[in-house]
């Protein structure tokens, strides 16, 4: 059996040793001209526009939270709206740490706060995930259809960033966190089997599919459709805030949003991937620029969406962590 520390080792260290590298790789990569231009174009920016993405943001977040009741009145839970808010935003913060580990810290949250059992909480998270992936299926296949012939020089710009051959450049490590990273997710799902698997089981699936269960699917439906509308207009106003950036279409918008995504998921919150990923992206929209002034704003515009974001999500998640109710109150409010 794994133990604790080899578990939080593949889990945690990894991921975050891979963040850090990647954020040296980040700068290194770049020459003295391209770290200028990048710096330039973060002193030069509207800031404006990215406190308006952060005030999206937040409105999303909200919206999170309330349609979570949806999803928890079929299992017979009421729930306070603001304990909902604390439980959401201390899993973001969570999660910047210990990758996808909010999810279970927000059933936890809510499970202390309001008296919902972790499984069944966790449970409709799943559901949520689902449909995260639903709204992200489509945007990735909106991107294919209006710039498919683009994917492909993407991925060619990639592997001349990196190489083709992983072997042979420094990008290898990649390859190697990953992989022990995967090894540790499994480590860790077989450390937590307990005898009572099959009766947990039942309470995830029965909780799962509550949004199937609602008395208001119109509502769940909308709330969905407003979050990731909010998702898609806060990565998108940053492109406003730089004067070489606010006339990209709208094909750089979803495959950076999209290169973005993949980046959050390889790494404790994006650290390194997310802007790395990110500036590749939109440096290959930027034709009428040099390659190295290309690239070197792409970067910097990556920075500001992923320091802004996780800067508002770590305020918040230290605000919700103080003051959310630290045991069960019977507040009606919902």
């Amino acid at each position: 059996m794994v133990n604790k520390a080899s578990v939080f080792f593949l889990k945690t260290i990894l991921p975050l040793g891979l963040g850090i590298y990647l954020f040296w790789y980040f700068f290194s990569a770049m020459s003295e001209q391209s770290k200028k231009l990048f710096f330039q174009a973060l002193g030069q920016a509207d800031y404006r526009w990215i406190l308006l993405s952060l005030l999206i943001a937040i409105a999303s977040y909200f919206s999170r939270a309330f349609r979570w009741k949806y999803a928890l009145e079929p299992m017979g839970y009421k729930t306070n709206r603001n304990n909902r808010f604390h439980a959401l935003m201390i899993g973001y913060l969570v999660n910047l740490t210990l990758p996808r580990a909010g999810e279970a810290s927000r059933a936890m949250v809510l499970n202390r706060s309001d008296g919902v059992p972790f499984t069944i909480g966790f449970g409709t998270i799943i559901s949520e995930r689902i449909v995260d992936i639903f709204f992200l299926a489509m945007i990735t296949c909106t991107a294919l259809l209006l710039g498919k012939d683009d994917f492909f020089k993407i991925k060619t710009i990639i592997e001349e960033q990196f190489g083709s051959d992983p072997s042979q450049n420094s990008f290898f490590i990649y390859y190697i966190f990953l992989a022990l990273l995967v090894i540790g997710i499994i480590a860790l799902l077989v450390q937590k089997i307990r005898i009572k698997v099959f009766r947990i089981a039942k309470e995830l699936f029965q909780s799962s599919i509550s949004i199937f269960k609602t008395k208001n699917p119109l509502a769940y439906i909308a709330h969905s459709f407003f979050i990731w509308i909010c998702f898609l207009l806060m990565f998108l106003l940053p492109f406003y805030s730089l004067e070489s950036t606010k006339d990209l279409p709208i094909s750089c918008v979803l495959f950076s949003f999209i290169a973005g995504s993949v980046g959050i998921s390889l790494t404790n919150g994006g650290i390194g991937s997310y802007p790395l990923l990110v500036g590749l992206v939109v440096g290959f929209y930027l034709t009428d620029l040099p390659r190295e002034e290309a690239f070197a704003i792409g970067n910097a515009l990556g920075l500001l969406i992923w320091v802004s974001q996780t800067v508002l999500l770590v305020l918040i998640g230290l605000i919700s962590w103080i003051i959310v109710p630290k045991t069960n109150v019977n507040n009606e409010q919902i």
